[in-house]
């Protein structure tokens, strides 16, 4: 059995194609005819992107065109003017229009690569996409096609881009195995569109695995049965049956409130990137979006966004949402997101650097043409402020004293905002819980990023295999954490949501509900499933497993015990 990251749920019983990586070598060299080069550039962009369009269509007519809008993003990267204007620089300078798009994109791909943050590091992927078709349309490679491929068929490849995704008719294909990719990877995204079971990031599938082998794929658990015995294939036939009745049960809760067995209610809100994100938010049937994530804006391009541009984006997303809170988290960024037009300097230890509100505080102009923006759009709905890695109290103070000075300017120039805007903290480090007192007599609102929260706690690299063991929000330490943040919250009377992976995990909900976790904001396509997952506890069971674990000394003990009651 081969394991791997279980991105796209369900089973799938099949015989494995393996999609070959096609070469994409070439021999950089000097060009003299910088105009000829040009050209050759510029027509195999213009065939990149009419490639593009044929294959978004497709998705839209699969899928829809939420999903279709990941291509369309594609054609709107390579058309952005900074990164086609610097391609053409470097051709301009002899290089070849290979060597190029290869110099260029690797640079945005080592940028994003560089943040941490899955959905950002998701452009990177984008980026590689967009790298590899045009480079392959330079060299003349032929483009991989899966569209023929039989009935019972599970895709394995190195990595499934969007365009590839373009040529699968579901019908056919029963699961996809990848090398490559996460829970939030475009491969993810539209593998649960199109309801094909997905495992990503399987090491080595491509060589493991042999054309025309019979496998199963659990979606769920992350598992690739290879050689399945006749025992096998009639259990997960029945799972993959007992699947396919769940999700018709998940679209019951649709439309519904979302509330715990005994009708304590709870807010259901969801994490975005963009402002069409908004619109995935609602599709979801999110209540609101507990994370509206801002870096996007100031990526990829050449200079700080505007403050009309800030302003025409959180407008845009409150509208869509119709009057729903929208949390809009101030920049998120620093030394360990390499954007070039901020000139930030490299630092040792990035991730505990010069990043965030720590940033933010320190280039002030910047900052206060976000918060205004933030502030103009608010009246247009119901938006609140959220200050991320707040770790002293002080750093709060300044935030809030500079949304004052932005409402003062406002008022002078007689625009209209939300004078009574809420300003909240994400508490996300081992400082902000151990201060939770002290912040929660001073911020409107917590919002809990568990992802960081573990890392800052557990001392632990997510991204680091070596010490990935201590990386979990059930190690006692980031539940005691959890626990006490909610608990100060509670104390001073404000709301306290949870943004990170965390809130959609099964086996935490009870857990949260038991602290008293009041919203739980989530990836889109998690709404349903939590909202369910939700509704299976009251307050007093849910307080009963927490009592339980709470005693427990080790993250194994608490993690058997929780497996045995979902």
């Amino acid at each position: 059995m081969l394991k791997g990251i279980g991105a796209s749920d369900g089973i799938g019983i099949g015989r494995v194609m393996i999609i070959a990586e096609q070469s994409l070598e070439y021999t950089p060299k000097q060009i003299t005819d910088v105009d000829a080069e040009l050209e050759r550039y510029r027509g195999a962009v213009d065939k990149f992107c009419d490639n593009t369009v044929e294959q978004a269509n497709a998705i839209r007519q699969s899928t829809g065109d939420k999903e279709a809008e990941i291509l369309e993003g594609h054609i709107a990267i390579i058309r952005d003017p900074f990164m086609g204007g610097e391609i053409e620089n470097l051709i301009k300078a002899n290089q070849c229009a290979e060597a190029a798009v290869d110099q260029i994109c690797k640079m945005f791909i080592d940028m994003f690569s560089a943040t941490g943050d899955d959905l950002t590091m998701q452009r990177a992927a984008d980026v590689r996409d967009i790298r590899d078709g045009v480079i392959g349309i330079l060299l003349g490679v032929q483009e991989v096609k899966i569209s023929d491929a039989p009935a019972g068929t599970v895709l394995v490849v190195k990595e499934l881009t969007p365009s590839m995704t373009a040529g699968i008719k579901k019908e056919n294909i029963v699961g996809i195995v990848t090398e490559t990719g996460s829970q939030t990877s475009h491969s993810a995204i539209l593998a649960r569109a199109l309801e094909i079971p997905a495992v990503l990031s399987v090491q080595g599938a491509v060589t493991q695995l042999s054309t025309d082998e019979l496998v199963i794929v659990d979606g769920a658990k992350g598992d690739v049965i290879t050689a399945p015995s006749e025992e096998q294939v009639t259990e997960y036939t029945n799972k993959r049956e007992a699947f396919l009745r769940e999700r018709r049960e998940l679209e019951s809760f649709r439309g519904k409130v979302t509330a715990g067995a005994d009708g304590i209610e709870y807010e259901l809100f969801c994490n975005i990137g963009t402002p069409k994100d908004a619109t995935k938010a609602v599709e979801a049937d999110g209540e609101g979006v507990g994370l509206f994530r801002t870096e996007f804006l100031f990526m990829d391009r050449n200079q700080l966004p505007t403050e009309d541009e800030q302003f025409d984006a959180y407008k845009q997303a409150s509208l869509i949402l119709k009057g729903k809170p929208l949390i809009i988290r101030t920049l998120d960024i620093g030394g360990d997101k390499e954007i070039p037009y901020l000139g930030l300097a490299k630092e040792e230890n990035p991730f505990m650097g010069f990043r965030a509100i720590r940033y933010c505080l320190k280039n002030r102009d910047m900052f206060k043409s976000q918060i205004k923006a933030i502030l103009r759009a608010s009246a247009f709905g119901d938006i609140r402020i959220m200050f991320p890695l707040i770790t002293a109290v002080e750093e709060l103070r300044e935030g809030k004293a500079l949304v004052e000075e932005a409402k003062a300017d406002l008022k002078a120039s007689g625009i209209a905002y939300d004078e009574n805007i809420k300003v909240g903290v994400m508490t996300e480090t081992a400082a902000s819980g151990v201060i939770a007192d002290l912040l929660a007599k001073e911020a409107d609102f917590f919002s809990i990023g568990t992802n960081d929260l573990t890392g800052y706690t557990m001392a632990a690299d997510r991204g680091n295999s070596d010490v990935g063991y201590l990386y979990s929000p059930m190690q006692p330490s980031v539940l005691r954490m959890i626990r006490r943040i909610i608990r100060c919250a509670a104390a001073e009377n404000i709301p306290v949501g949870m943004c990170g992976e965390a809130a959609a995990n099964p086996m935490m909900i009870p857990l949260l509900i038991s602290f008293g976790l009041t919203e739980f904001s989530v990836s889109a396509p998690s709404v349903l499933r939590v909202r369910k997952n939700i509704s299976k506890w009251t307050k007093a069971e849910a307080d009963a497993i927490a009592e339980k674990v709470m005693a427990m000394t080790t993250e194994a003990e608490i993690t058997a015990y929780l497996e045995t009651i979902i």
